[in-house]
């Protein structure tokens, strides 16, 4: 993704042997390029880039700062100033209306978005207003089947107002409603005007832009067509997954100064977080989002009963390995996870490693769905003949197993180490 080579601009600070004028031009033309390829508005890039300049090479540094971190700083605030403000949505009945073009995500970021909330413990239910999309009915009932929200739609009708007053009713009971709206190629007439009869109807507290993350330049100009329309409160920003830039949209934001609310950045429905700009901003710096891992790490270690103090003292079993491997999978792919932790204390690790590291989390849960409860809850019984029966059961090797075994006497070993205060950070090294 072009914005990551704004790592690159921090290690160039930190690793130089001074700073001066000539450090602060190449600096300047790096952010240039890397936002400039990350589609960002040309005028922004020079606002934020001349501003870079100008306090580098004029604002005293703080006292506990060194030249070097004043300089990562002056970047920092400048960028940050340059997303503009999040939005805060209060855990309160509330209703959502989410427009967009066609093939923007609105209806995966509907379901997205009603996760969300559930898992914030709203009463969810979602709306399926695309009556244009032939899919679209079908796609969000069974997303909304399999995270457990309400769902309502009238298949083969073709009034999409009428659908979403008697949903509406129907779903009178619920916390949050989150209307999925149809999209078109193109701003076409037929689609605003559909947009504001919808609106109209729903009253939404909160009328959301879904905007794709490669839409590029085109971004400012269609955001400002849907808020002429109807009024955008915010902007979700999808499929921004490494491979798509984000400047565009980001810029769209900026330029008519609607805030972003939520940014989407995968496929699973686990893939979508509330745009905190401090936190963006830091990750793509490599300065790392350490509050909202922590906050994911909580919400995720609840939903799973995990009981951190079993772990720290040693008297887990493989049960509980099971249910970590789990949690793991609901914080995402282990990039990401990476991706939140400062450059300092992350792990330089390729992508074949990273992918190899997940798929053998998948084999052990394999592996453990083919051992007894009684195997789960007291590995020490595992011998030979066991393991064999296991490797059998799973599709795999006894090797892997025997692997499995030794990652939980190791997790075993280091935590029980850890609690007494006796394990050396230097050198550590993931489980796999």
């Amino acid at each position: 993704m072009a914005l990551d080579a704004l790592k690159d601009v921090v290690r160039k600070i930190a690793r130089s042997s001074s700073i001066d004028k000539h450090l602060v031009d190449e600096v300047v033309k790096d952010i240039q390029r890397a936002l400039i390829r990350a589609d960002v508005n040309v005028k922004q890039v020079k606002e934020i880039t001349d501003a870079i300049k100008k306090r580098a090479l004029s604002d005293e540094p703080l006292k506990s700062l060194n030249p070097r971190e004043h300089i990562i700083k002056i970047v920092y605030e400048e960028l940050l100033k340059g997303v503009g403000e999040g939005l805060e949505i209060p855990l309160e009945k509330a209703r959502i209306m989410l427009v967009g073009l066609q093939g923007s995500g609105k209806t995966t970021t509907t379901a997205k978005l009603a996760k969300y909330f559930k898992d914030r413990g709203m009463k969810t239910a979602v709306i399926a207003a695309d009556t244009w999309r032939p899919a679209a009915y079908d796609q969000l009932k069974q997303l909304a089947e399999s995270i457990g929200v309400g769902f309502y739609g009238e298949k083969g009708e073709k009034d999409a107002v009428k659908i979403v007053k008697k949903g509406l009713e129907e779903l009178k009971d619920y916390d949050m409603i989150i209307i999925d709206t149809a999209g078109r190629h193109a701003l076409e007439d037929e689609l605003i005007k559909e947009m504001v009869e919808i609106e109209k109807v729903a009253k939404p507290d909160y009328k959301f832009l879904v905007l794709d993350a490669a839409i590029g330049q085109l971004a400012s100009k269609q955001a400002q067509a849907f808020h002429d329309a109807i009024g955008i409160d915010g902007i979700i920003i999808t499929k921004f997954d490494g491979t798509a830039k984000g400047g565009g949209a980001l810029s769209a934001a900026r330029q008519i100064q609607i805030p972003i609310a939520f940014i989407g950045s995968g496929e699973r429905v686990d893939d979508l977080d509330r745009f905190d700009p401090a936190g963006f901003i830091s990750r793509l710096l490599g300065m790392g989002d350490i509050k909202a891992l922590l906050e994911k790490i909580e919400r995720i270690t609840q939903e799973e009963e995990l009981d951190p103090e079993k772990f720290l003292k040693g008297e887990f079993t493989l049960k509980d390995v099971y249910k970590q491997i789990e949690a793991m999978n609901k914080m995402g792919p282990i990039r990401k996870i990476f991706e939140m932790l400062p450059l300092g204390m992350s792990v330089k690790v390729d992508d074949d490693a990273l992918e190899m590291t997940q798929e053998k989390m998948k084999r052990f849960r394999v592996i453990m769905d083919s051992m007894t409860e009684e195997e789960l809850l007291n590995p020490k019984i595992i011998d030979g003949s066991r393991i064999k029966r296991i490797a059998i059961g799973s599709g795999t090797s006894p090797q892997e197993v025997k692997e499995l075994l030794k990652y939980y006497n190791t997790m075993k070993s280091l935590m029980k180490r850890m609690k007494k205060g006796r394990l050396p950070m230097k050198g550590l090294k993931m489980g796999f």
